[in-house]
């Protein structure tokens, strides 16, 4: 044993659990925590501009490098702020730690000043939370906490700590403590039921029109080996879900592209003209099934998830496995029978001629299609592509090429507005090795733009595709499609010059209004060391297709109208 402050085990079992890179801002009640890390150097601390930054740049982190991010608040509103990156990891399954100081025990519940009871907002949006009171509690809690947020069903995990509990001191064990979490059951080892996978394989074995749905699960068990694996044993298709991009290479033969709401009409056709899907962790949620009642009729379906509470949920399914998809997978891939779906895999082709959705028509306009398949050309489908949400994050779902896994970044269930200028720099400083490019829309990326000054101070280089049009594009697209053109509140009129941002903030910036000048401004911004910001001034009332209206079905999709001529 030793005797340790509270703050110091908290840095020393960061350090236990791998832990390199914190993003935070401090505040009163955390002081104490950010004095002791400077005998830290092993914890390298990037001081973000408001805390959303923190917590979304931990999420990004995450997600390109599969290791739990971390993130840092003070009490009150500092902790606050980090809510909206906290529900965007819960609703994506993503593992991330964050630790925010609280007042002193003797003021909790007084309102002191800066008081906020942060355990109780957040309860409904982490897959755990702690309030520590006593600094020997804090090891066994930080262990405790990366292990709830990175087994079973990922998510984040939040350890609120009063301000004295940091000062306190204690002798306490870090390295090699026990878990005991009563309750806790993590399904991470879970094999699947041997029954049900024998009824899978035989469902598999029997069926002419087969598909593989794709979602995050991929992601976040790694099975990308088992997944190419059983697909080209079956030779079935694969649609990857919004978060299952990048799970399967986009040259595969197999590949077919995205369903859904914003998914290619040919993807969707091929789900429902299917006899069976596979859903391998991914949810079924709204925007894949539109109306549930309507969804795949014709099909049988095989729902393979590490959270038993999703199977069944939304879509009744034939053969329910619960278990690591990584572990499922590869007991399925043994005993289903080898493949031959040609009659079907040229029908896919079929359709993806009949309903091209991909194609880019013909104009003088700057279209974003076209700048998000020129940057994935350059790119040779191998960067890491960071989005807020919106247009911009469907074109680029839609028009660039994933090649290798953990490549796309982006906000799926929560929606978050903003997510793309911290993302792609927790993606970028987890991943050094890659170039990131975010692709932002000109309003998501104002939320949070504070965080070029990060970018900007540890040289961080991000590079950004700003796709701008002055409106808050897909709310204009919804109120000219479901509500008369009733462009209320939708439109920017005084958008800053990105340009001069960028100068600003002492990094590159250009703007691009015309088609033939894209791949020279992508190619300058990629050889500029540091990050960069092109500000694509697009057509601005493009809209984003095929279409299916919220809550509608297949039948309800609006593809868009064919001009004489397109271009691939």
């Amino acid at each position: 044993m030793v005797k340790l402050t509270g703050a110091q085990m908290v840095c020393e079992s960061l350090l236990n659990e791998g832990v390199d890179v914190i993003f935070g801002l401090p505040g009163g009640a955390i002081l104490p925590l950010y004095g002791t890390l400077p005998e830290y150097p092993g914890l390298r601390h990037i001081l973000v501009r408001h805390e959303q930054g923190a917590a979304h740049a931990a999420d990004g982190y995450a997600r390109a490098t599969g290791k739990p991010g971390v993130a840092w608040a003070t009490s009150g509103p500092g902790a606050t702020n980090l809510v909206t990156g906290i529900a965007t990891a819960q609703m994506d399954s993503v593992p991330v730690v964050l630790i925010t100081g609280q007042v002193s025990r003797s003021s909790i519940g007084t309102d002191a000043f800066q008081e906020t009871d942060i355990t109780g907002i957040t309860l409904p949006i982490t897959k755990h939370n702690f309030l520590v009171m006593n600094a020997s509690e804090i090891p066994k809690v930080i262990k405790e906490a990366f292990h709830i947020a990175t087994t079973g069903r990922p998510g984040p995990v939040l350890v609120d700590i009063p301000k004295d509990v940091f000062t306190e001191e204690s002798d306490v064990v870090i390295k090699d403590l026990k878990l005991n979490i009563p309750g806790y059951s993590p399904n991470s080892n879970i094999e699947g039921n041997s029954k049900q996978i024998s009824n899978a394989a035989k469902l598999i074995n029997k069926s002419k029109k087969p598909i593989i749905l794709a979602g995050h699960g991929i992601h976040l068990s790694e099975s990308y080996k088992e997944l190419k694996d059983f697909a080209e044993k079956t030779q079935i298709p694969v649609i990857t879900t919004l978060l299952g991009i990048s799970s399967f290479n986009e040259d595969h033969l197999l590949f077919v592209g995205m369903p859904g709401m914003h998914g290619m009409a040919y993807a969707n056709h091929a789900i429902e003209k299917s006899d069976l899907l596979i859903a391998l962790g991914m949810r079924f949620d709204d925007r894949i099934t539109g109306d549930p009642k309507s969804f795949a009729l014709s099909s049988k379906k095989i729902h393979i998830d590490i959270d038993p509470s999703e199977i069944g949920k939304s879509i009744p399914v034939d053969v329910p496995i619960v278990g690591n998809v990584k572990q499922v997978l590869a007991k399925l891939t043994g005993q289903v029978e080898s493949g031959n779906r040609i009659d079907w895999l040229n029908k896919i082709d079929d359709l993806k001629i009949k309903h091209p959705s991909l194609d880019i028509r013909k104009s003088d306009k700057l279209l974003p299609q076209q700048i998000i398949k020129t940057l994935s050309d350059i790119t040779k489908g191998e960067a890491i592509i960071a989005t807020g949400v919106g247009q911009h994050q469907m074109w680029a779902a839609q028009h660039y090429k994933f090649k290798e896994p953990r490549s796309w970044i982006s906000s799926g269930g929560s929606g978050a507005m903003g997510f793309e200028v911290p993302g792609a720099m927790g993606a970028q400083v987890g991943r050094p090795d890659k170039i990131v490019w975010s692709i932002a829309g000109d309003g998501g990326f104002q939320m949070t733009m504070c965080e070029l000054a990060t970018l900007a101070e540890n040289n961080i280089p991000v590079k950004f595709a700003i796709l701008n049009n002055n409106y808050l594009g897909m709310v204009r697209q919804w109120q000219e499609m479901f509500y008369e053109k009733d462009y209320v509140a939708s439109t920017y009129s005084a958008n800053p010059d990105f340009v001069k941002l960028a100068e600003a903030f002492g990094i590159f910036g250009t703007r691009v209004t015309r088609q033939e000048e894209i791949t020279a401004a992508i190619h300058e911004a990629m050889d500029f060391d540091g990050p960069a910001i092109i500000d694509f001034i697009i057509e601005p009332g493009e809209n984003v297709y095929p279409m299916i209206p919220g809550g509608g079905s297949i039948h309800d999709m609006i593809e868009e109208p064919k001009p004489k001529e397109l271009l691939r």
